[in-house]
């Protein structure tokens, strides 16, 4: 009699055990779930604040570039998966996440955004031979010139428009530049013709559409806000920018 009693109590305190770990799980769960919304949810006050993108060193050079290449932009820390594009699509995501991480400090490009060649910055901290090699095995097989620069002991500027720009280095500054402001005129105008011409399109055969403020952050809030950057690259390094087969005219 005892021995059943005893025998009923055990199996009353195995149930009880079990249903608290069941319950203790769903808390858990519940618990992740919940901490998961809170990480997602945009903040109303962000614990960010505005800082300079570039060092005091990487300036000097940024101002020493732009003396270089004046009729060029020079952008800064743009990713390598920017302005490359995997020769098969099948292995984009393969090289998008192998190269996702690697950047030059400083990109020259032309006025239609061309990179004619690609800066790093000798920092304190050095760049790794293992980095550097990389960069330059695969910008010199995209046809992008590369070098890595520091303050104290730079080129003269015919070198370098001689190693990004070949035998357009020796085109004079002055016309070079003319003829830089003549192309982004004359894309202005194109452009702005273009657009007038689609929204023109776009109004005759679309109602206009409206989103409150509150819908466009509800709807934020239901995507992980990590991931648009990465998205915005992957989708830019494995397909073209532009849908279209020719220039706008």
């Amino acid at each position: 009699m005892i021995t059943r009693s005893y025998g009923s109590w055990i199996a009353i305190g195995s149930i009880a055990l079990l249903m608290d770990a069941g319950l203790g799980a769903m808390v858990h769960a519940w618990w992740q779930k919940a901490s998961a919304r809170a990480h997602r949810r945009i903040p109303k006050h962000w614990p960010l604040r505005q800082r300079l993108i570039a060092s005091s060193e990487e300036r000097k050079i940024w101002r020493w570039l732009a003396q270089a290449f004046p009729e060029h932009s020079v952008m800064v820390k743009m990713p390598v998966t920017r302005f490359t594009m995997p020769l098969t699509q099948n292995l984009g995501l393969h090289w998008f996440e192998l190269l996702s991480g690697l950047y030059s400090t400083f990109t020259v490009t032309t006025v239609d955004g061309q990179v004619i060649g690609c800066v790093d910055v000798a920092s304190k901290t050095r760049l790794s031979p293992k980095n550097r090699k990389l960069k330059e095995t695969l910008l010199n097989q995209c046809g992008i010139a590369y070098m890595v620069l520091e303050s104290l002991d730079l080129p003269s500027l015919q070198d370098i428009r001689t190693e990004f720009l070949g035998d357009m280095a020796a085109m004079p500054h002055d016309r070079a530049y003319e003829r830089s402001q003549a192309a982004i005129i004359s894309a202005s105008t194109s452009l702005r013709e273009s657009l007038k011409r689609q929204r023109k399109t776009r109004s005759d055969r679309c109602a206009p559409l409206a989103a409150s403020a509150d819908d466009q952050r509800d709807s934020l809030n239901n995507h992980d806000s990590s991931s648009f950057p990465i998205l915005w690259q992957h989708d830019s390094f494995i397909m073209p920018l532009d849908s279209r087969k020719s220039e706008l005219h």
